[in-house]
């Protein structure tokens, strides 16, 4: 008997444990008992050491997680999606179903998170998605609580029922327009039928929740939010009015944005609305609903007024890496943690450190506008710390195969952004040559001339002379001098900018070098004491690790 409780559930024990408790005490019950009850203590020590909550230094707890399944969309939505499209990344690149279960998992289990909801793209393009589902719906067993979808609705009356008995607590489904004409315009296809057949086949499944999840942008669809509202007076729905946001290639204008504060006075002249009391701290919603309507309406005002202060949600993006606010443009990989082998303890606090650097709040509606970030599509999906080079103290252009040998960064499969460098030299010449620069009364000709020929054709060889650098296409370089005759020297300062996959700092900083070294050697005749002093980047824009401002500019 004793060997065999070694081998018990903690539910099994705790059963066990009750029903003899409730027989006769005898001597060899009284040992059994006792070893159940250090087995069941054993347990709730593991528990709670692997269920710490996944706090950030802002006293915030991440108990709700969102993953992305695909980047893919059968919608071409203009406020979520560039007109030109995005680059796919191969499936490759994509968590698969057994990364997907992993990380949920371990959030589950190790963070206490109590509620997951799948979004894309379009989620349910996956062709997986019901054994998804089904997967994540056995961590219900271990703290999960809730499990939700955000789809555009196009398939999800065909997916509806088996999502449910797969697990399906509730669906939030996209929608912009009622009316047919519209809806081909705002998402360049058709389809609006099935969703409206895909809103009453969820409203008859039974599920938790459904919500509408609408976009009003002026002069676009705001004339139908009376409509959407209406739909509330007989359905439990729930109308989200989501204030328009930024995102790159979705062309946001402050004025197509309509506030919470436009939206709310203008309802509150048609309609006889009261507000509803919270659900808990960590609303996105703030809940309203007409006087005599079954349905409520919400408003999500991460512009105007966001709901920083209580944000638990962190993000999965498709291509596994972790985003822990919606508009924070750095991420960290955990699909390449899991394929490089680390363990769960490893990936837990990286998580960790991730989570306890997330900002405050977001820098507001002006300048999230002008910052760089994914496309929506993306997001619920360029720039990643990854776990490579971050984390397990590697780099990308060594071979993560034998830690000797060097490599070219593959960017076969990273986006083209536009991408700005600027870099400062300074060389020490002395006055007396200064002026001799500045009258043109050099012998060789006219130096800076010279120097700034030099130095922009020194970009256009940065591959030749840095082994590892790609070739890039420059679509704009310029060198400018200044003359600094309290220290007696010439500051260079470059730019370069490129529409491309790769970063373009040592073009930048190859141009001050060569402009630099160029000025010696047109004047070194006359002054063999000059210094080049330093050459460092001023200024970086784009691409994946973001913007960088040197400390002292």
């Amino acid at each position: 008997m004793m060997m065999m409780i070694r081998f018990l559930t903690k539910e099994s024990c705790s059963i066990l444990y009750r029903t003899l408790s409730s027989s006769a005490s005898s001597a060899s019950l009284s040992n059994t008992k006792s070893a159940l009850k250090t087995i069941i203590a054993a347990t709730d020590t593991d528990n709670d050491n692997n269920h710490q909550p996944l706090m950030d230094t802002h006293g915030r707890r991440h108990d709700y997680l969102r993953i992305s399944l695909t980047e893919r969309c059968n919608l071409r939505c203009l406020y979520c999606m560039p007109e030109e499209g995005i680059q796919l990344q191969p499936k490759s690149n994509l968590m698969n179903n057994d990364e997907i279960y992993r990380m949920a998992k371990l959030f589950v289990e190790r963070f206490g998170i109590r509620k997951i909801r799948f979004t894309g793209g379009e989620p349910l393009i996956r062709s997986d998605i019901i054994d998804i589902i089904e997967n994540i719906s056995e961590l219900k067993s271990n703290g999960l609580e809730k499990i939700s979808l955000t789809t555009n609705g196009i398939l999800f009356g065909r997916y509806s029922s088996r999502l449910r008995q797969a697990g399906l607590d509730s669906v939030n489904i996209s929608l912009d327009t009622l009316n047919p004409d519209q809806f081909q315009m705002i998402t360049r296809r058709n389809g609006l039928a099935k969703v409206i057949k895909s809103i009453e086949t969820a409203l008859s499944e039974g599920y938790d929740s459904v919500k509408i999840n609408f976009v009003p942008i002026q002069g676009l669809n705001d004339d139908e939010i009376e409509d959407f509202i209406e739909l509330t007076k007989d359905s439990n729905l729930e109308i989200r009015f989501i204030e328009y946001m930024p995102f790159d290639g979705n062309h946001w204008r402050s004025d197509k944005m309509l506030s919470f504060e436009q939206l709310i006075k203008r309802i509150e002249s048609k309609f006889n609305i009261n507000r509803l009391p919270p659900k808990s701290i960590n609303d996105t919603a703030i809940l309203y609903q007409v006087e005599h309507y079954i349905g409520t309406i919400g408003f999500i005002n991460s512009m105007t007024n966001p709901f920083c202060n209580g944000c638990n949600r962190i993000r999965l993006t498709a291509d596994g890496n972790l985003k822990v606010c919606l508009f924070d443009s750095k991420e960290l990989s955990l699909k390449n943690a899991i394929r490089n082998g680390m363990n769960d303890n490893e990936i837990d606090k990286i998580i960790r450190l991730a989570v306890q650097r997330k900002k405050k709040q977001h820098s507001g509606a002006l300048k999230l506008a002008n910052s760089s970030n994914r496309p929506m599509i993306l997001i619920d999906q360029r720039k990643s710390i990854s776990t490579s080079s971050s984390i397990s103290g590697n780099f990308s252009h060594i071979d993560s195969n034998d830690g000797h040998q060097v490599k070219m960064v593959n960017v076969g499969e990273k986006f083209e952004t536009k991408r700005i460098a600027q870099a400062r030299s300074r060389i020490y010449i002395g006055q007396n040559v200064m002026k001799k620069i500045e009258q043109n009364q050099i012998g060789k000709g006219n130096v800076l001339t010279i120097a700034k020929i030099a130095g922009i054709m020194a970009t256009k060889s940065t591959s030749n002379l840095i082994p590892l650098c790609h070739q890039c296409p420059l679509d704009y370089v310029d060198i400018k001098f200044q003359f600094n005759y309290q220290d007696e020297e010439i500051i260079i300062d470059s730019i370069c900018q490129t529409n491309w996959k790769t970063g373009i700092e040592m073009e930048a900083l190859i141009a001050c070098t060569i402009a630099a070294l160029t000025i010696y050697d047109m004047c070194k005749a006359l002054n063999k004491s000059m210094i080049i002093r330093e050459c460092y980047l001023l200024h970086k824009s784009g691409g994946k690790s973001g913007d960088y401002h040197h400390s002292s500019h």
